[in-house]
């Protein structure tokens, strides 16, 4: 892709790690970009929306989707499915439109091979108790599972040497973050 082309920006990082308030704020400033929503079969959790954060679906229907083929790329994760519609990206594209994804490490590496061009920026936590407090604040979770998303990001934050930019999200400043993907984007657009 040229500079005269839309981009393909993805954000990644461990579950607790900030990725939804990143985007949430990117959302703000960058009113021409899609904002990639992904296809979930776990429940919506209590400060989400449908159509924004996600689409959450049936298990038959997101194995209809699969065997459709109508997604980039696909994962089980955390004992739900989550995937990207690929008319999530080819259409915004289609229409000259950059685009930001929002999925887990497994999707980055899928998506990375699929989209050689992509931007794949990789949200790394200050430490994994940032991540414990984040998960137990969210209250979403039992303590087996944070264990579980704690051992987890423990394996992807060694992931993170395969990503382009990886950014620290240090506890309590989100401008940080934020400042830092503006860079990122400004350098590659």
């Amino acid at each position: 892709m040229s500079a005269n082309f839309p981009k393909i920006f993805l954000i990644s990082g461990p579950s607790g790690v900030g990725k939804d308030t990143i985007i949430a704020e990117l959302r703000k400033i960058y009113f021409d970009f899609h904002f990639v929503v992904t296809a979930v079969t776990r429940k919506k959790r209590s400060d989400e929306k449908e159509g924004v954060n996600h689409f959450f679906i049936s298990p038959n229907k997101f194995k209809s989707m699969i065997e459709n083929n109508q997604l980039i790329e696909w994962s089980k994760v955390y004992d739900n499915f989550y995937g990207v519609p690929k008319s999530q990206i080819e259409t915004p594209i289609s229409q000259g439109k950059s685009v930001f994804i929002r999925v887990d490490v497994q999707g980055a590496e899928k998506i990375k091979k699929i989209m050689p061009e992509i931007v794949l920026i990789f949200i790394k936590p200050e430490n994994l108790e940032y991540i414990r407090s984040h998960l137990d604040i969210r209250g979403e979770n039992s303590e087996d599972e944070i264990n579980k998303r704690i051992e987890a990001a423990k394996k992807e934050i060694l992931l993170a040497k395969n990503f382009d930019y990886v950014i620290t999200n240090q506890e309590g400043n989100i401008k940080y973050v934020i400042d830092a993907v503006k860079d990122i984007i400004k350098k590659n657009l």
